[in-house]
């Protein structure tokens, strides 16, 4: 798949404030400064669509964007909390549970795991209550310019045996950088694939 028109269609902190237009949607979550806004700006080749920041949280609100016509890549918020107040961390909170209870529209849940550290425990839960919930998702590895394909190799080891401890089988699975735009054909070309099955 070639993205050729990508562009914001709007933000909301519950399903009903979403885009009206009803398509298939693909959203992106993944604890706070995993790299999510650099990898939407690599994926529709738009350096500017989604706002990227050093400081983790930024990202407040569920982010609609429309591609091609076709379908929406959904930017939500970070599941692993920067220090911000208690009732902050809440809403940010119930803005994904809202989502991800309610939105009937999602295809497919991408999980984004830092290629450099080990899984974390919060990652683990989230990805727990997926299984639970029936939610079809997938794993990008992002910032693996980061680290030496050898090490690259191990990390994705070890996080594989820490996920298969609650899992009988793994997710589709994809590594990615965003300066050297490397997953991109195939994370594309799977979203494409998920949706000549809908």
């Amino acid at each position: 798949m070639k993205i050729t028109k990508a562009v914001f269609a709007g933000s909301s902190t519950r399903v009903s404030q979403r885009p009206q237009r009803k398509l298939p949607e693909f959203a992106f979550i993944g604890r706070s400064n995993v790299g999510k806004s650099s990898l939407i700006n690599m994926l529709t080749d738009n350096s500017t669509l989604a706002k990227t920041s050093s400081t983790p949280g930024k990202t407040r609100l569920v982010n609609h964007f429309l591609i091609n016509d076709r379908w929406y890549l959904v930017d939500l918020p970070g599941y692993g909390f920067a220090k911000m107040p208690n009732a902050e961390r809440k809403q940010l909170s119930d803005t994904i549970n809202d989502y991800l209870d309610n939105s009937g529209e999602l295809a497919l849940l991408f999980v984004l795991i830092d290629s450099r550290h080990d899984i974390q425990r919060n990652d683990l839960e989230f990805i727990e209550t997926l299984g639970r919930d029936g939610i079809p998702f997938a794993i990008i590895y992002t910032k693996c310019d980061k680290i030496g394909p050898e090490a690259l190799k191990a990390q994705m080891a070890r996080n594989e045996a820490a996920l298969l401890e609650q899992w009988e089988e793994m997710p589709p699975v994809f590594t990615s950088s965003a300066p050297a735009a490397a997953g991109r054909r195939e994370i594309l070309d799977y979203i494409d694939s998920v949706l000549k099955t809908l």
